[in-house]
């Protein structure tokens, strides 16, 4: 997640950069918790000791969300809608398009955010996308700095059910269906983007060194000590 606040920072430096959109998966299972969620379960810290889960604080706000058991995107936007919740509308547009070529039709969550919930996936609020049967598919964050937005967000696939359970007390949420492809889907949703935004001149770049340099200073920012 610093490369994420490293790209952003890339669109802030290189005004002629409009968008980055980046993917990518977790080696085992984390847990990220939002920049203003201050307690940290006691259970959770004994998950954090036997090895089960690692943990990282995320720049965006929003509840604990378990990643490993599906996609995480993140997009970075030069210029946004000043309004949040026009942004959150446009910014996931290519997810609602590209799942409903995939034969899910996805639309956005109604409920108020739950502070006393420690499970993002608990809730489906605007930012959320959730599909047919009421299931939370993709849940969005938001991380803004002088105007320019990194919107990164998590698209649940196959939750663990043990670990879940044990994390939020509640069974995990179901799996999409098989018909979703668990290899390339990265590739179908890129070119949901391509289409959403044609006008966009879309390339594929590795990681440079200062990148790389920049990313384990930014990351010192976000990691936790568990005692």
């Amino acid at each position: 997640m610093a490369a994420d606040i490293m790209l952003l920072e890339k669109v802030i430096a290189h005004s002629d950069i409009s968008f980055i959109l980046r993917f990518y998966n977790w080696q085992g299972f984390w847990l990220s918790i939002g920049k203003n969620q201050d307690h940290i379960a006691n259970y959770w810290e004994e998950l954090i000791k036997d090895k089960k889960i690692q943990i990282v604080r995320r720049p965006s706000g929003g509840n604990a969300v378990l990643h490993g058991g599906g996609l995480t995107y993140a997009l970075v936007w030069l210029s946004p809608p000043r309004k949040r919740h026009e942004a959150y509308y446009l910014a996931s547009q290519w997810l609602v398009k590209g799942f409903l070529d995939l034969g899910i039709p996805l639309r956005f969550g109604n409920q108020s955010p739950n502070q006393f919930e420690k499970n993002c996936f608990a809730t489906s609020t605007a930012a959320d996308l959730i599909d047919p049967d009421g299931n939370k598919r993709i849940g969005s964050a938001q991380f803004w700095r002088s105007g320019h937005l990194l919107q990164h967000g998590e698209i649940l696939l196959d939750p663990p059910n043990q670990l879940w359970m044990e994390l939020f007390h509640t069974k995990a949420p179901k799996p999409v269906p098989n018909h979703i492809p668990r290899q390339g889907l990265d590739e179908l949703l890129y070119k949901a983007c391509r289409n959403y935004w044609p006008e966009v001149h879309w390339n594929r770049s590795e990681l440079n060194k200062n990148d790389l340099n920049q990313i384990a200073i930014t990351a010192e920012k976000y990691s936790l000590s568990i005692n």
